[in-house]
């Protein structure tokens, strides 16, 4: 007796769908994007001024320079792949509207 009535209340949660898995969540990537560039950028670019300042007073200025080119074009591609985020979401708005 008991278990008809167990196997009833299942069968009856089945149709009505409330032991149906909730629909899964996506990874929030703009969070994270958001989160590096508001927190780990300043801090990275920091630390990379106090190196460039210690190198700076020791006088190895050529040092300095070739580091201080490189980060510049290090920053060049990452204001780049950023571009992509926006020109791709732009490409996808014009091709699925």
């Amino acid at each position: 007796m008991i278990a008809t009535e167990l196997a009833t209340q299942v069968v009856t949660a089945f149709h009505e769908g409330t032991l149906a898995a909730p629909e899964p969540k996506g990874i929030n990537t703009e969070g994270i994007v958001t989160f590096f560039a508001s927190n780990i950028a300043p801090i990275l670019l920091a630390v990379l001024g106090v190196i460039f300042i210690g190198r700076a007073s020791r006088g190895e200025i050529s040092k300095v320079l070739t580091s201080s080119a490189i980060a510049i074009v290090g920053l060049a591609f990452i204001a780049g792949a950023a571009t992509l985020f926006f020109v791709g979401d732009y490409l996808i708005d014009l091709i699925f509207s």
